[in-house]
């Protein structure tokens, strides 16, 4: 048994509370439950309650067993003084204040609403295949549904943010600069994101500003701070781009002592870092002033115009600097444009907007509904209990659902768990 689940039973009632009596057969009458902490000390604040008659207002604590109060070292930490009631499934063991005096103690074991128990153990107890509720997950009423992904989708977002904060802490709040990181991460996707990244926090972002407009230099400093300009090779754009990459070296100092290696395994030829670090380069040399661009978009169309672009003109012939490919223009299509959207530019307006005093939900809710849903292995066993990914909102708040609360087991804090413990 989860101690989650007696949180839940507490905080929702779901047990007889007409006739209890603690462990010593004293009554106890509930007039409020307290507050849920969800952080350290009691599990739930200023609970107000009588026993024998005698009111209390105090701090209530909950275990699996009584001795876990022990087990957890409650009885050496002052947080737990104030605790009146300790409510536990099975009593067995005595607790004691330090006066000695014994806290009161009440059994839930035989009061739980019968129900309740067996849809718990439905729930948590029993065999599954991929997430608990996956046989009643098609069941569950569309409005709650609706809801709880809109909130799924916000927390997502509110998790990236924090990766952004921090990212922002080693910029010098330089919104461009970070904008640029996330970028360049999100171009390698996840077989060279933290390659791309660490190439990106290899130099000050100002050397960016200060070549944009030389769309060659821009491309040299990306290869070069990756290491792909260290072969001896006969080629003239490839001779071109060492001898402006040494040029950019001496002058701003570069190193790329700790920048990761690349990896070519297994991607598809338009996946080659060499294709996407030069559609980044591309994409910088178009748009100077990126962020305020970003950020004075309107529409979800305009967010798409921002990321026409492709690669410099050698590249619409090759995939590596060695051999030659069929002629094709390798511009960012909608399906990279918008992982773009997904995991850079709305994560960072959320952030911005937020730091602004403004709400970005409306906005970034209205957004995220307008762009396709994400296609992976977690979205696609979701659609197989239920056809509903419509969107990268519902995409992104099925992945924050798998990974966050099924994975985890945390049912009694999901709304769909506690919508089928309670059926």
């Amino acid at each position: 048994m989860q101690e989650a689940f007696l949180h839940y039973v507490w905080q929702f009632k779901k047990f007889d509370t007409a006739h209890l009596k603690t462990t010593s057969d004293e009554t106890v009458a509930l007039h409020n439950n307290g507050q849920h902490n969800l952080n350290g000390g009691p599990d739930f604040f200023n609970a107000h309650l009588e026993i024998d008659g005698q009111v209390w207002v105090g701090n209530v604590e909950i275990h699996i067993k009584s001795s876990d109060w022990y087990v957890h070292n409650h009885e050496v930490d002052s947080a737990y003084d104030n605790v009146i009631l300790h409510v536990v499934y099975e009593h067995d063991s005595d607790i004691f204040r330090n006066d000695n005096s014994v806290i009161p103690t009440l059994e839930l074991k035989s009061v739980i609403h019968k129900n309740v128990f067996q849809n718990y153990q439905k729930l948590l107890m029993s065999p599954h295949k991929w997430i608990n509720c996956e046989s009643d997950f098609a069941e569950v009423d569309d409005f709650l549904m609706n809801n709880w992904l809109e909130r799924l989708y916000i927390e997502r977002l509110e998790r990236k943010s924090k990766v952004i904060d921090t990212l922002l802490e080693t910029s010098k709040n330089d919104w461009e600069g970070v904008l640029f990181k996330l970028l360049a991460k999100n171009f390698g996707l996840k077989v060279n994101g933290d390659a791309f990244l660490s190439m990106a926090n290899s130099f000050d972002f100002s050397i960016v500003r200060k070549i944009q407009s030389q769309p060659l230099q821009l491309e040299a400093l990306f290869f070069g701070q990756v290491g792909l300009l260290d072969m001896e090779m006969e080629n003239a754009y490839y001779g071109t781009l060492v001898n402006e990459y040494q040029f950019l070296k001496q002058k701003f100092k570069l190193s790329n002592n700790h920048v990761i290696p690349l990896q070519f395994f297994r991607l598809r030829p338009p996946n080659f870092p060499t294709i996407r670090l030069s559609q980044l380069a591309m994409l910088y040399h178009e748009h100077h002033n990126f962020f305020q661009k970003i950020m004075g978009a309107k529409t979800i169309e305009d967010l798409y115009e921002l990321f026409q672009v492709g690669t410099s003109e050698f590249w619409n012939t090759h995939f590596t600097f060695e051999k030659n490919s069929k002629a094709t223009k390798k511009i960012l299509t909608k399906n990279f444009i918008d992982l773009l959207l997904i995991n850079t530019v709305l994560p960072l307006r959320f952030c911005y907007l937020r730091s602004q005093g403004k709400n970005p939900t409306e906005q970034n809710l209205s957004l995220a509904q307008n762009i396709g849903s994400e296609d992976n292995n977690i979205i696609a066993a979701f659609n197989t209990l239920r056809p509903m990914s419509t969107s990268a909102m519902i995409s992104q708040a099925l992945i924050q659902l798998k990974t966050e609360y099924c994975e985890k087991n945390k049912c009694m804090t999901c709304a769909v768990g506690n919508s089928l413990l309670a059926k």
